[in-house]
This record gives C-alpha cells, sequence and structure tokens, in this order.
C-alpha cells in the first residue's frame, strides 16, 4: 500500500497520517516538516480529454483476459464516483490492481510461497458512465504475508486508482470486504480511524450477484466532503 495523506490543517479527520507507527516504513518516510506548495503548471492541471484513446479501451473483466477462466471466486464490482455533493462524476478512469486467489502478484518482488495462476494477471480499468457509476468482474484476492511484524497478514483487498480531468488529479484508495477479519489487525487499514474505515469496505449486494455466476459487492468512492473515501498518496510499497 501508499503512504498515506499527510496529517496538516484542514485535512478531513478520516484522511490517514503520513505518520502510523505500527505501519513500520511509515516512520522512515513520513515527512518532518510541513510539505512545499509548488505552482501547478499547465502539464498538472490539463489531461486528456478522452482517457480511453490515450490508455486503451476498458477492460472491465478481468477473468476473460487469457486462454482459460482464473482460478477462484468470481465476483463483480460495482459502485459510483461522486462528488462532495452527491453528484456522479462522468467519464473517470478507474484502474483496478490486485493479487490472485492465492494472495499472489504478478511482481518481481512478490516471491511468497503461493501459487500463480497463469490464467490471471490481476489488472484491469473501468470508465464510468453518465451516473458515475463503474462496473468489473474479478476473482476475489487472497490474503497474504507482508512482513510489517511477526505473522502479519494483509487483508483480501483490491487497489483502486482514479484519473480525473488532470494528471494531478489522480487517486488511490483499497476496497475491503465486509467479512474480513483480518481488516481489525491491519496497521494499514487502522490508519485510518474509525468509523471513516467503513468508508474502504465493500458491501455484499444480492442485487449485484449473478445467479449460478458471481458474488456481488457495491463500492462507493466520495471524492471529497464530509464523506470522502480514504486515499493514498503514490508512494507504493504494498504492490
Amino acid at each position: 500500500m501508499s503512504s498515506l495523506i499527510l496529517p496538516y490543517a484542514g485535512l478531513d479527520a478520516g484522511q490517514p497520517a503520513s505518520l502510523s507507527p505500527d505501519y513500520r516504513s511509515t516512520v522512515a518516510r513520513s515527512p518532518r516538516q510541513a510539505p512545499i506548495a509548488i505552482p501547478q503548471t499547465l502539464t498538472e492541471v490539463t489531461g486528456p480529454t478522452d482517457w480511453s484513446r490515450l490508455m486503451g479501451p476498458a477492460m472491465a473483466d478481468l477473468t476473460t483476459q487469457h486462454k482459460a477462466e482464473p482460478q477462484g471466486q468470481r465476483i463483480v464490482v460495482t459502485g459510483r464516483v461522486l462528488d462532495e455533493d452527491g453528484r456522479p462524476v462522468p467519464n473517470t478512469v478507474v484502474e483496478i490492481w490486485q493479487a490472485n486467489a492465492a494472495g499472489r502478484y504478478i511482481h518481481a518482488k512478490d516471491d511468497w510461497p503461493a501459487p500463480l495462476d497463469p490464467n490471471f494477471t490481476g489488472v484491469g480499468r473501468a470508465i464510468t458512465d453518465e451516473q458515475g457509476r463503474y462496473r468489473y468482474v474479478t476473482i476475489r484476492p487472497g490474503a497474504y504475508p507482508w512482513g510489517n511484524h511477526k505473522n502479519a497478514w494483509r487483508p483480501a483487498h483490491i487497489h483502486l486508482s482514479l484519473l480525473g480531468p488532470a494528471f494531478a488529479t489522480r487517486l488511490v484508495t483499497q476496497m475491503y470486504f465486509p467479512d474480513d477479519p483480518l481488516i481489525e489487525i491491519d496497521p494499514i487499514a487502522n490508519a485510518v480511524p474509525m468509523p471513516y474505515r467503513q468508508r474502504m469496505v465493500s458491501r455484499f449486494d444480492i442485487g449485484t450477484t449473478v445467479p449460478n455466476w458471481a458474488l456481488g459487492y457495491v463500492f462507493d468512492i466520495v471524492l471529497k466532503g464530509r464523506d470522502q473515501t480514504p486515499f493514498e498518496d503514490d508512494h507504493d510499497d504494498d504492490h
């Protein structure tokens, strides 16, 4: 997971601090001084009018990217991207990356003894429609050890990165699952105080569940305001 948004004045109480001692790597990398504001230029405040022309079309089904279906529980995840007033945010790219059903990433530094799945890369993207809604199909990821402390395991989660109208508007968060006991003892998840931590937990939805095919989960993402989803910055040490 990335290091977390800085705790300076005006920050929403639900946003995690950059220094969370139980999350060991933040002790060394969290800033000790206030950030310096750097004026944004045209490069930061503009972006493509159509992200799909830059990144390619949506890849909203992570289970059909290879010759056969991947191992694991198939799930459908849907939700809306909303602004601080609850209005939909259309044409937002939602990038997705995750571990496979065994908790293993296709990553050079991920070498713990869990099997790779040749039919699952764990990368995709969706684009919100005019109602701000996105939807993708994937496999429920597994938990994995991560070395933060003795017998440390990360709860199952899916990384989501949102790209808005400009390059500087990228936001990153994680989605957890409602029945996972590891959330309560995970230093990364617990860097976000309660009750705000629940904003990162999806909810099971029988209406989204596809009969005889896939379980359904709903995860709305709020960009600003009192209901804002907790976001990260861009220093990634948890795949």
